[in-house]
């Protein structure tokens, strides 16, 4: 009996639309990146993206819990001496909230070559609306 290897090109994907209005960030980021990387599929292996693609609608309605509007600051580095910002998730929840889920999601992938091939079938969007309806996704409830 031999064990089954997945090969890159063998494996189909899905697409999924998911709905975040309400969603806390946290929950949803672990189950998108479950998906992403494909741990929901029985075909997984650690070492191939086995992962389907996943469309976020609605991403300005998603919930912080506690106190972390006003105290979790998205921070990032511009590469110059002194170059450090800080943004508190209330002004970017206000003004980028896609920003906010790419980062959570991105944080609970591979830090990795494969990864970052991850990371680019998560698509993002702050209303109702997308432009991938002739990819025929499915709704998952999450």
């Amino acid at each position: 009996m031999k064990s089954f290897m997945p090969k890159k090109n063998e494996v189909e994907r899905k697409w999924y639309v998911i709905d975040a209005e309400g969603k806390v960030l946290g929950r949803l980021a672990s189950q998108v990146a479950k998906i992403l990387s494909g741990k929901n599929k029985p075909i997984y292996s650690p070492s191939v993206d086995t992962g389907d693609y996943v469309i976020i609608i609605n991403a300005d309605k998603v919930v912080l819990t506690g106190k972390k509007l006003e105290q979790k600051y998205f921070k990032y580095y511009t590469g110059h001496p002194g170059g450090l910002k800080l943004i508190q998730y209330k002004t970017l929840m206000r003004t980028k909230p896609e920003k906010a889920i790419i980062r959570a999601v991105r944080g609970m992938l591979p830090k990795n070559k494969l990864g970052r091939h991850m990371i680019k079938k998560l698509r993002v969007y702050t209303g109702s609306e997308h432009n991938h309806e002739a990819q025929k996704p499915e709704r998952l409830d999450i």
